[in-house]
């Protein structure tokens, strides 16, 4: 039981900060009710406003937290697209490995000896392409950040493919979302006076009305999924050079 502690330890930390309830100030709600007060600070303390963001985004990957694409474009409003990208690749690069090495000590150690034939069959057929696979689940957001982190600790990738997948395949979103947040102050004026509007006219259900993904272009999200079939492409030719000598190992192609 000994070796589950760092998976517990990251459980019950990211419990307690839910329950807490500090995420729900994680909004566009908040930042427009906080813009002037953040510029302010951010004006007069800028690297301790840079820690506070490195080490949030850093407890967020590390405790699989949601929010990471509002905490990144909220980055870049603040600190603008280039610095913000540099500190969230690398914190974020650092709490998903810090996740990914609990997962592997307790999750993946189990797995790797109990696990069934068809299990280990699978874990072996993901080794042999780790790069290619994690790559493509870097670049096409079709599942969330802290499960992209967890699965190829189950799943047995080796911690230096980890790594360097995750640094370099979260970079295009991450510069896309900050990107995205270095041009929001204008988004959220405009919000702002029409949720003021709103309130003023004493309508119900004023809300403001920005989501992450409306910002990010359907353009830029083609842009991902081809940069994802490029990183199979690797593993697709592997796997058709192995069926191939396979068939031509049992008399079924002949050589040109």
């Amino acid at each position: 039981m000994w070796r589950f502690w760092p998976l517990a330890v990251i459980a019950v930390a990211a419990g307690i900060v839910l329950a807490s309830g500090v995420t729900r100030y994680l909004s566009f709600e908040q930042l427009i009710a906080s813009r002037d007060s953040l510029f302010g600070f951010v004006e007069s303390h800028f690297l301790a406003a840079l820690a506070i963001y490195a080490l949030a985004y850093l407890l967020l990957a590390m405790l699989a937290l949601p929010g990471g694409a509002l905490l990144s474009m909220t980055g870049g409003f603040l600190f603008g697209a280039m610095v913000c990208t540099g500190i969230t690749v690398v914190t974020g690069t650092l709490g998903a490995s810090l996740l990914f090495l609990a997962a592997r000590s307790s999750i993946g150690e189990v797995l790797r000896v109990r696990a069934g034939p068809w299990l280990n069959r699978f874990r072996q057929g993901f080794a042999q392409d780790a790069a290619s696979y994690l790559l493509f689940l870097r670049l096409v957001p079709l599942f969330p950040f802290w499960l992209v982190n967890l699965a190829p600790a189950v799943l047995g990738a080796n911690f230096g493919t980890f790594l360097w997948t995750t640094f370099f395949g979260i970079i295009p979103g991450t510069f896309a979302y900050t990107l995205a947040g270095s041009g929001l102050d204008s988004v959220l004026m405009a919000q702002k006076q029409a949720y003021q509007a709103c309130i003023t006219s004493g309508a119900a259900g004023c809300k403001v009305h920005i989501y992450p993904g409306q910002l990010v272009t359907r353009e830029l999200l083609l842009a991902f999924a081809a940069m994802g079939v490029m990183a199979l492409l690797p593993a697709g030719m592997k796997r058709w050079r192995r069926r191939l000598a396979a068939r031509r190992a049992r008399g079924e192609v002949t050589k040109a």
